[in-house]
């Protein structure tokens, strides 16, 4: 997985996942498949671990403090320092040639589906009334998952954990607030 997340799915190599697990090539594909069945295993891991704050903070009592905690999730994961500082569905496609379609294909349907989570919850707060009944969700949505893809991204080409802070309290402003 660490490799695959500092590397992108495109810039790991067989021999570097050979060396990171300890296999060949012949045992690998035996093991895993391949390097793309490989790669969909490692966005699952990732998914229920490192990244599983997201799956937890949609739990939160409101919307809000379920963005708060994806923002803040987002910094820890990026700023931590036995991790790389980028998040692994950003890595692993922000370089894919033609031939790494598919994967590129799957990391976008995996966003959509964590989008599609948090429009939800947005959704429900909505109902509830706890978000003005004219709330654009589907561009809220867009929004806040735009400035986490950006705390990623930022904390790779060197931001700061206070900056990266800042930024999610500036978006956290954003918050839409009853006429």
């Amino acid at each position: 997985m660490r490799v695959f997340w500092r590397k992108g799915y495109e810039g790991t190599s067989l021999s570097d996942l050979a060396a990171a697990t300890g296999l060949k090539s012949p045992s690998l594909y035996a093991a895993f498949g391949d390097k793309e069945a490989l790669f969909r295993k490692v966005l699952d891991r990732y998914s229920r671990g490192p990244a599983s704050y997201l799956k937890s903070a949609l739990e939160a009592p409101t919307a809000y403090e379920a963005v708060e905690r994806m923002l803040l999730g987002a910094i820890d994961l990026v700023t931590n320092p036995e991790n790389p500082s980028v998040c692994l569905i950003a890595q692993g496609t922000l370089v894919c040639a033609e031939e790494a379609d598919l994967v590129r294909r799957e990391v976008i349907e995996r966003r959509r589906r964590g989008e599609a989570g948090l429009r939800a919850r947005l959704q429900a707060d909505v109902d509830a009334g706890l978000l003005p009944a004219d709330t654009d969700v589907a561009e809220l949505t867009r929004f806040y998952a735009t400035v986490m893809r950006g705390i990623g991204i930022s904390a790779l080409t060197g931001a700061s954990r206070e900056e990266l802070i800042g930024v999610a309290q500036m978006a956290l402003k954003s918050w839409p607030t009853p006429h």
